[in-house]
């Protein structure tokens, strides 16, 4: 086991453990957490012995072989099954032992080399190292396909590829889901929970951590404390803790207070001097308790939009793409219609589209989720949406007065990292709009907790998390009406994230969204597009059809059968597509003639009153989703194993109380299947009456 005594650790000046003490078994899923800047990732580096204690000793098995992703971009020209192979440190010792011994021509070297290589699974290293990559969502053509050829994203996941190829004990893993889809995030999380040795990870996703952990180890305030269960058992157990202390801190302070009153009455009278001397002394040996001290929560919201145009976009056989040079600087349409470049131009160079043939609008008010699989057009779809790409085919007309807010992928990489968060406001302020003096700026991103010399210090300096603040105050002082995310969590704590679901239930606009956040996308989309196949179309389902429905495609698909169809509504949801429909029209298409638009007060608080339903919905079903899930999973391997028995007995030619034993053996998984079925149905049923009652 892993074990901290009084481990005090600095970086710099910053103290980040101070008489810190923890144990961790072997076994043991663990989730470390705790808000940006705490110091997750230098605990990590400790336990790696990157870094070493100031004070305190740290006892970890010194045979413990340990798996961790690196942070740096990995440049090889080597093939990308042959880089994840590297990371299996046994296998790749005893390749090289071979080689020496085969050099040298020593026999016995090469036996023990051979022993080695076999003890290390090098006969199936290398299906186990594509299977790692497949699951992960590389493709075949992929495989063996030099590492310097991918871009940054996706080398991050060979270097997780890398990190699970390791036969570890103990697994470290700082953020692995930044650079996933929910395809290859799903997979992970089945991966995790059949891993043996000791894990422990660094998320901001509460689903993930729901998942794959077991104890939660909180950071703060430069200490380590152990909760025995997952993300939510903590939320649960740390607010009763921090309840119970503060309640244990009032009732100290009721007491000082009643003894010093005591004490200041009768210290003066010969007759209470000596009972108030008693209390004075009873005074000084109390033990004090600390005020109960949290991290101020983070909060925002977005300003109310100056309009709401509806429909506020539609789209007319749209087909996506990055066009060829040719294609690439033409113009495009007018301000309100965007058609495509070089259409109808002979001669002109054409790409091939990522996306094609889509025609829907986007009305007032609708939360839309995006998606499918990276590489699939997510991205390309919302740039185009966004207008820095230029629709290839088709054509997007645009409401009037539509005010895009975008959160790029790639926005904390444009920041200008020279300037502070106050330069960029200002220029935001001169060149977008609406203008403001410098004293309003200073209290604007003041909300967004840049205060201080804050505000100007050079955005390179700052966190990812802090940069990610950054855009979006830039996003809410535009006033958008529409809002375009990808990927708008990837370096957000717990809090902002929490902060920024609340923000969009309450936002009056249209949001668009990709993430691989389910907790967001729970929290804020009312419906899914799809982007498969070249296609984009309404998936009729929740995130939990969503990810049945890719098991589906990943079975059909291993037995080479074609994918089964995408779940769809029986009519689709009618686009409102006069420009004299109301503002205020909802997701599901304008109001009847006659009826009075609502006071966006009422909206506001609709759309909170909403917010808070489905959250509690989720958490009242989180515990019967689990166990469902927990309960397919027992069912599959339940299958697999009496499909092996069966086949024992079918072989023959085995002794007589074997074949007794394998007969015994059926009829017990026969029994085990009818009960997980039967539970299967009370949880299906009550899941059902949940959500029917929610």
């Amino acid at each position: 086991m892993i074990t901290l005594r009084q481990i005090t650790l600095r970086r710099g000046t910053k103290v980040v453990l101070q008489g810190a003490n923890l144990t961790l078994q072997p076994g043991e899923k663990v989730g470390l957490i705790g808000r940006n800047g705490a110091g997750k990732s230098s605990l990590f580096a400790l336990l790696t012995g990157r870094l070493h204690a100031d004070t305190g000793d740290v006892e970890i098995p010194p045979r413990w072989r340990v798996g961790e992703v690196a942070q740096h971009m990995p440049e090889t020209e080597d093939g990308a099954t042959d880089f994840v192979l590297q990371g299996d440190a046994p296998l790749v010792a005893a390749q090289a032992e071979l080689s020496a011994a085969e050099a040298s021509g020593d026999g016995h070297a090469m036996a023990h080399a051979h022993l080695a290589l076999d003890e290390a699974g090098a006969f199936d290293a290398r299906a186990r190292a594509q299977a790692l990559l497949l699951g992960l969502g590389f493709k075949t053509g992929q495989l063996d396909a030099p590492v310097n050829s991918f871009s940054g994203g996706w080398r991050m996941r060979l270097q997780l590829a890398r990190a699970l190829m390791c036969p570890a004990e103990l697994l470290l893993l700082d953020e692995p889901t930044n650079h996933l889809d929910l395809d290859a995030l799903v997979w992970l999380e089945a991966w995790l929970k059949r891993f043996e040795g000791l894990m422990v990870v660094i998320s901001h996703d509460r689903e993930f951590l729901d998942a794959v952990t077991r104890v939660t180890v909180h950071l703060d305030e430069c200490t380590l404390t152990r909760y025995g269960g997952n993300y939510s058992a903590f939320e649960e157990m740390r607010a009763e803790r921090l309840q119970l202390a503060a309640a244990a801190f009032a009732k100290q302070q009721d007491r000082i207070a009643h003894l010093q009153k005591f004490i200041d009455r009768f210290k003066a009278k010969a007759s209470k001097a000596r009972q108030a001397q008693s209390r004075v002394k009873a005074l000084a040996r109390m033990e004090r308790l600390a005020p109960v001290l949290t991290a101020g929560d983070f909060e925002f919201e977005f300003r109310e939009p100056q309009s709401l145009p509806n429909p506020m976009l539609s789209f007319d056989d749209l087909s996506c793409g990055y066009p060829s040079s040719a294609t690439a600087s033409a113009d495009g349409g007018g301000p309100a219609e965007r058609a495509a470049p070089g259409a109808g131009r002979p001669g002109t160079g054409r790409a091939t589209p990522i996306v094609s043939g889509f025609s829907r609008s986007v009305l007032a008010g609708q939360r839309i989720g995006i998606l499918g699989a990276n590489g699939q057009g997510k991205s390309t779809l919302v740039k185009t949406i966004a207008r820095a790409l230029a629709p290839l085919a088709g054509r997007v007309t645009e409401g009037k007065g539509l005010v895009i807010g975008y959160f790029a992928q790639q926005e904390l990489d444009v920041l200008q990292l020279d300037d502070g968060p106050l330069m960029h406001l200002v220029r935001l302020a001169r060149d977008v709009g609406p203008p403001a003096r410098e004293q309003e700026l200073r209290d604007f991103l003041g909300r967004f907790r840049f205060t201080g010399e804050m505000a100007q210090q050079a955005v390179g300096s700052l966190s990812g998390g802090e940069k990610a603040r950054l855009v979006l105050a830039m996003l809410v002082w535009q006033r958008p009406n529409l809002l375009l995310l990808d990927e708008p969590t990837n370096h957000l704590d717990l809090t902002t994230r929490e902060a920024l679901s609340i923000a969009l239930n309450e936002f009056e606009g249209t949001v668009m969204l990709v993430s691989h956040d389910r907790a967001l996308l729970r929290e804020t989309c009312d419906e899914f597009w799809l982007v498969a196949g070249g296609r984009v179309q309404p998936f009729d389902g929740d995130l939990d059809d969503y990810q049945r429905w890719l098991l589906d495609v990943s079975r059909a698909a291993a037995k080479g059968q074609p994918a089964p169809p995408v779940p769809r509504a029986a009519a689709p949801a009618p686009a409102a597509r006069t420009p004299t429909a109301t503002p205020a029209a909802g997701p599901k298409g304008p109001r009847p003639a006659g009826v009075a638009a609502p006071s966006p007060a009422s909206v506001r608080n609709d759309r909170r009153l909403a917010a808070q339903s489905r959250s509690q919905l989720a958490n009242r079903t989180r515990p019967l989703r689990l166990e469902l899930q927990q309960i397919d999973a027992r069912m599959e391997q339940l299958a697999a194993e009496r499909l092996a028995v069966e086949a024992r007995l079918a072989a023959g030619k085995r002794p007589p109380a074997d074949m007794a034993e394998d007969g015994r053996r059926l009829n017990h998984i026969a029994a085990e299947v009818a009960m997980q079925e039967e539970r299967w149905l009370e949880l299906q049923t009550a899941l059902e009456a949940l959500n029917a009652a929610g």
